[in-house]
């Protein structure tokens, strides 16, 4: 048995605190700071009671990368002990501009360890980008997407779930090879696919992944669909933002409480 990989799954904020007891650290979405004090309470509270907190950029919500000066304000008013710099989707130029430019004009006005994310179109432009994010930009920890369409040409299936989930534990393994991976550093996996890629990470050749975030079991939870003993191999597309106001009835968190239990089994082997 390898490492444990810590966890964190968006949740409405109705059920926030009950599926906290079950995760690592916590995830906040930046651009619902901006509409909902509630919700930014939630992570200032998780700060105060010495919990870990990663805050995205929104990027996957919004379709582009949260204004950087706004950006800045939110980092310095919640503290996260993580932030993700905002990229641009599968544009590694774009995404290493966006880090030079972060680098020279905010980094120095904010508190927090750096998180830069690889973007591209090839492994030739995923492994530049990498490899200027741990040795140009000297980020603190590495992030690595789910559903990058390289995946798709690299392993290509009728299911595209399939090929995100395989061909993100290719490509890693690839690196890995390569020995473009520097293990030295973290690692953070951004979303998933189908929650049962993460038993590929099990053994001890990944002990640089250091934490994953995804609202997969969640989302799932709350549709009523329950992870069977292999996983999944469908994904409902709706993103959980769009869920945060939600009210859950018992029987929907009983299942989304199942379903993250069985996540921790497929990422670190905890019984249920």
């Amino acid at each position: 048995m390898g490492h444990s990989i810590k966890i964190a799954h968006e949740a409405p904020k109705s059920i926030f605190n009950k599926v906290q007891k079950f995760t690592d650290y916590d995830y906040a979405l930046v651009h619902l700071f901006e509409e909902d004090r509630e919700y930014f309470k939630f992570f200032e509270d998780a700060i105060a009671n010495g919990r870990e907190v990663i805050l995205d950029n929104s990027i996957f919500e919004l379709e582009e990368a949260f204004d950087a000066s706004k950006f800045t304000h939110w980092i310095n008013k919640l503290k996260p002990t993580w932030y993700i710099v905002p990229d641009s989707l599968e544009n590694f130029q774009n995404t290493m501009e966006n880090m030079e430019e972060w680098n020279e004009e905010y980094a120095h006005k904010v508190t927090g360890k750096k998180i830069g994310v690889v973007q591209g179109k090839s492994y030739s432009e995923l492994a530049a980008c990498y490899y200027y994010m741990i040795n140009t930009a000297k980020v603190d920890m590495v992030a690595i997407s789910f559903d990058y369409s390289y995946y798709e040409q690299k392993v290509p299936h009728p299911n595209k779930y399939v090929s995100w989930m395989l061909g993100r534990v290719q490509m890693l393994g690839r690196m890995l090879k390569d020995k473009i991976i520097n293990t030295d550093i973290p690692h953070h996996l951004l979303g998933c696919g189908l929650p049962q890629e993460f038993a590929f990470y099990k053994n001890a050749g990944y002990d640089w992944i250091y934490s994953i975030d995804t609202s997969n079991p969640v989302v799932h939870g709350l549709k009523g669909i329950e992870y069977k003993d292999e996983g999944l191999w469908d994904k409902e597309s709706q993103k959980l933002f769009t869920m945060i106001n939600s009210e859950v009835s018992k029987d929907q968190l009983d299942q989304v409480i199942y379903n993250i239990q069985k996540f921790r089994y497929f990422a670190n082997g905890d019984q249920i």
